[in-house]
């Protein structure tokens, strides 16, 4: 194919997102590092993984495990150095291999140099990189914050100031003043300090945090009360998808990224409407490569606040599947395809079985799945041996993260501390929290899961289930593992990318409340079935109508033999089985 015409080397990229703290230790001071990151880099090729993702490694006070940069321009000291990381770009290189970093500029520390200008005074030059507002004033003369905004990490979104007796913005943490994008000479500081010190050290692109927060407006209104007992509500209508974001993301592309043809995906929270995402993923337009559509790793949070998990059945899925797999048709948009990140529970453990008689084929089944998927294949790390949530039996104290510990106290203050309340919410937070995924890397058997080998330990406990699930055994197990068959899917995507990774997807049977049935069909006539079972019982499914349907993957290892080279209109599946047939190949 021509220049003109060529696919983009990232739609059939797989890719492997890493968080730099629980990876792997390489100096035994029980946090993950960069040259950690390097140790493993051949596993990761091994893996079939074309992209690494490193999660914010940049120098940070760490009040939001990164996300809260005090220097774009230097390595958290603990990871490493800005050295370290041109070696892990120039190995990942070395193998054909591509890595890309998260680009946070909604909001920075309150102890970058930026913001330490910045609420030094009213008049210094930097007073407007940040959002900052005067007081508004009750009828009874105490003084309130300019809107009634509730932060993602809880309470409200207003800081007050004594120094300069003002308000300034914080949508996350109060230690994260956001950005004001609409003052240029913020915006070219962005450019250069955030971007191009790394696009000029090698990085291919950036997963952009937050992508659609950028632009606020300027008219600051009061949120819809949605839930009485608060002041604060929840006032995403206010600051996503502001006025000017398209045009800040075609300016980011013409100013930075069309100079290195580097890839970008973008976190788009709150947009639920298919046609304002392509708004933002039109090749035409210039604005993003792909966004993260978070529809399925939503399910099951509460809608008034995220950890009142809600109870959900298989349909829900099976639409948001096939929602954001079909919105692109016709289109010169792309898609992704995951089901984990940093800020989720473990897919095993939410979409499927984590019992210790399924949790092994369930990870399989969830892999068949993602790997049958049309487009750009995230990964997180421990996906791919089936890492789970942690145990229930953990008190909160066990809990690290910023988000789910505030949201307890919150909620254990606003209850009076009422023990029904309380058990709901570390359910929820059992479910659904940030710190499922965040647990060590479980590396081997031995202590620490091989995560860490100092003495103080890893800085968050390791999974109590470390001996059983780890990547040492799952490579003694070979093809059997979750980790073999991650490996097989990975390069059977590749191998049958026209139909797999571009196809178009269809959906049946989308309100069986046990079973997923989908098809896909390719260039050259290729077609592909994938009948999955979301029970623990077995179920019967009718395979899509493609002539010449030839079993090719199943997650059972004795469904090869059972149906090699046989044809199948129907299909009886056994508890969390999955199966992959072909046509035309």
């Amino acid at each position: 194919m021509s220049g003109a015409t060529a696919r983009p080397w990232w739609k059939d990229a797989v890719c492997y997102q890493i968080y730099p703290a629980s990876f792997k230790d390489s100096n035994g001071d029980g946090l993950g590092d960069v040259p950690g990151i390097l140790s493993k880099i051949d596993y990761l090729r091994d893996l079939g993984i074309d992209v690494v993702w490193v999660s914010p490694m940049f120098d940070s006070p760490q009040v939001d495990m990164g996300y809260d940069i005090s220097d774009y321009e230097k390595v958290y000291p603990p990871y490493g150095s800005v050295k370290d990381m041109e070696d892990l770009i120039e190995a990942c290189h070395q193998r054909g291999m591509k890595l890309i970093l998260d680009l946070v500029v909604n909001h920075t520390s309150d102890q970058h140099a930026w913001f330490r200008e910045s609420r030094s005074s009213k008049d210094n030059p930097k007073r407007d990189w940040y959002i900052w507002k005067p007081p508004r004033y009750a009828e009874d003369g105490n003084r309130l914050p300019p809107t009634n905004w509730r932060s993602y990490f809880s309470g409200q979104t207003w800081e007050y100031d004594e120094h300069t007796g003002e308000y300034y913005l914080h949508l996350f943490a109060k230690e994260q003043p956001d950005l004001n994008w609409e003052n240029e000479a913020t915006r070219k500081a962005i450019y250069d300090s955030a971007m191009r010190f790394w696009l000029d050290r090698g990085v291919d692109g950036f997963r952009v945090d937050v992508v659609n927060m950028y632009s606020k407006g300027v008219e600051f209104k009061d949120a819809p009360i949605v839930d009485p007992r608060f002041y604060e509500q929840p006032a995403w209508c206010y600051y996503a998808n502001g006025p000017r974001m398209h045009e800040f993301l075609r300016e980011m592309n013409a100013e930075v990224l069309k100079h290195y043809d580097a890839v970008t995906v973008g976190e788009l929270p709150h947009t639920p409407d298919p046609s304002k995402v392509l708004d933002y993923v039109g090749a035409s337009d210039k604005q993003l490569s792909m966004v993260f559509q978070f529809d399925i790793v939503d399910i099951g949070q509460g809608r008034e606040h995220k950890y009142h998990f809600e109870e959900w059945k298989l349909p829900l899925l099976k639409g948001i599947v096939a929602k954001w797999q079909q919105f692109i048709d016709g289109t010169d948009g792309w898609t992704t395809v995951f089901c984990e990140n940093h800020d989720q529970g473990r897919s095993v453990s939410r979409f499927a079985s984590d019992s210790p008689a399924y949790r092994a084929t369930s990870a399989k089944l969830l892999s068949l799945m993602l790997g049958s998927l049309t487009g750009t294949l995230f990964l997180y790390q421990g996906q791919e041996i089936g890492m789970i949530n942690l145990p229930p039996s953990w008190p909160i104290d066990a809990y690290r993260d910023i988000e789910s510990v505030n949201f307890y106290k919150t909620m254990a203050a606003q209850s009076q501390d009422d023990p029904a309340e309380l058990d709901y919410v570390m359910r929820s937070l059992q479910i659904l929290g940030r710190d499922n995924a965040r647990l060590p890397m479980q590396w081997t058997g031995e202590r620490h899961a091989g995560f860490t080998h100092g003495k103080a330990g890893p800085w968050m406990r390791v999974h109590d289930l470390y001996g059983e699930i780890n990547v040492e055994r799952q490579v003694r197990e070979g093809e059997g593992s979750v980790l073999g068959f991650w490996r097989r899917m990975i390069a059977f995507r590749k191998e049958h990318a026209e139909v797999l990774v571009h196809g178009a997807f269809e959906g049946f049977g989308m309100g069986d409340e046990k079973t997923f049935v989908f098809g896909k069909k390719g260039a050259g006539g290729q077609r592909a079935a994938v009948v999955l079972n979301f029970s623990g019982e077995e179920q019967e499914v009718e395979l899509p109508g493609y002539e010449g349907l030839v079993f090719r993957v199943g997650n059972y290892d004795d469904a090869a033999e059972e149906e090699k080279g046989v044809e199948a209109k129907s299909r009886k599946l056994r508890p969390w089985e999955g199966r992959l047939y072909l046509a035309g190949c």
